[in-house]
């Protein structure tokens, strides 16, 4: 009892804001780094995950705000279901050698500002996950490896075990109003795990969204080989709104969501029209690919390296509140509270406003509100939380046996789309 109540909290307490003292969150800490996705091209929209000893493969790619190509390595670290690394050697999770050239690498064609396209594959024949569980690229110069330019999650699962489950409306807390409540069911029969009440745990993400992580370290009931989730109070989400969309895909004629396009030496912009918030009005259905972006040029065969690097300019409309901080969320602020995604407040024009060099592409965006001290967003306050929301839950079922150095991860599922 004594260890499972120590589990629990080191569970809770470390899950999911990066709140290890070592950052592998996914980052890009070198400025010039741009536009970094990691996914599995059968689930482009998906969480970057592949089956162990399957032939998925992840596809990475990034750009270098640069003239000329750099000359950059990679490696892996394996994590613990908290993204604290694990006390692994490289030989007991991989094969191969733990660092590797990034060779295919391409430059921007006819674009206003220059870049360096670079892409791989995982695995591949120089690094091959041997080991389920959570792992970190990181990326860095040749010449200075202690130098991390960029590191990006993804997971290897066994597929060991079935999750099933359900999203309902019909609440704990509310009736089709403004939650959402999960139930889940974990069937372990082909998994081997002894004792699903001290030894399996399961982790929920909504959208993607890290700040708002949950972990459960018990089912409420088993049935048979089945562990059962459901009536938890962390089972229950706000529901949220559906995602803004806005493309830049044209430099030449204004997109979905673009009020203007100017050209001001070196860059050409954006101007979005300003958004309000929808705390106030009514739920209005969109479908949205809950937080990711596609980059494309709307006249080009190869966006990678034909698609142009534009200043985007995002506005909302509101009052300033002195004691929440506005953050743009989606997959292209690599869902991190920072400077970068944060809205500044624009007295002149009394609205709240922020700048980003963006690759041509179509954006899914929303704002969430931080209370200062706080580690996580709120969609209420600016978009509200409407139960017909279409939210993507992603489902994780890890292991940690007693005396075992690292978590398994059994099985990874998406419930709601």
């Amino acid at each position: 009892m004594v260890r499972q109540i120590i589990f629990t909290l080191l569970m809770l307490n470390a899950l999911l804001l990066g709140a290890a003292s070592v950052d592998t969150m996914n980052g890009t800490p070198c400025d010039r780094v741009r536009s970094l996705r990691v996914i599995n091209p059968d689930d482009p929209f998906g969480p970057p995950v592949i089956r162990l000893g399957s032939g998925d493969v992840l596809e990475v790619n990034f750009d270098v705000l640069s003239e000329d190509r750099d000359y950059l390595r990679y490696r892996l670290v394996h994590c613990n279901a908290d993204w604290t690394p694990s006390t692994l050697v490289d030989s007991e999770f991989l094969d191969g050698f733990n660092e590797s050239e990034i060779s295919e690498y391409r430059f921007s064609q006819a674009t206003t500002v220059h870049y360096v396209n670079y892409s791989l594959t995982i695995p591949n024949s120089d690094i091959a996950p041997k080991l389920s569980g959570n792992y970190l690229l990181q990326i860095y110069p040749e010449s200075d490896p202690e130098q991390v330019w960029a590191q990006y999650r993804f997971m290897v699962s066994e597929e060991k075990v079935r999750i099933s489950g359900d999203v309902t409306s019909r609440t704990d807390v509310d009736y089709n109003d403004a939650h959402q409540q999960l139930e889940l069911a974990v069937d372990t029969r082909e998994s081997g795990v002894a004792d699903p009440f001290n030894d399996l745990f399961v982790v929920i993400q909504q959208n993607g969204r890290l700040d708002n992580e949950v972990a459960l370290r018990q089912p409420l009931r088993m049935s048979g080989t089945t562990s059962v989730y459901e009536h938890q109070p962390r089972l229950i989400f706000e529901a949220g709104n559906e995602y803004r969309r806005m493309e830049t895909v044209s430099t030449q004629f204004p997109s979905m969501g673009v009020e203007c396009i100017d050209y001001i030496d070196p860059y050409y912009y954006h101007t979005l029209l300003t958004d309000s918030p929808r705390n106030r009005t009514q739920y209005l259905y969109d479908q949205t690919q809950h937080g990711a972006y596609v980059v494309r040029e709307y006249n080009s065969a190869d966006s990678d390296v034909e698609a142009d690097y534009t200043v985007v300019v995002f506005s909302l409309d509101m009052p300033y509140e002195p004691d929440t901080m506005i953050f743009l969320d989606g997959d292209f602020t690599l869902r991190r509270f920072d400077g970068n995604a944060r809205m500044n407040y624009n007295r002149e024009r009394g609205c709240y406003e922020r700048l980003m060099l963006l690759k041509q592409g179509a954006y899914n965006y929303q704002y969430l509100a931080v209370p200062r001290g706080a580690g996580r967003g709120y969609t209420a306050p600016i978009e509200g939380d409407r139960y017909q929301t279409v939210n993507r839950y992603t489902v994780k079922v890890y292991e940690r046996r007693p005396g075992s150095r690292a978590d398994r991860l059994l099985g990874v599922a998406t419930i709601g789309q």
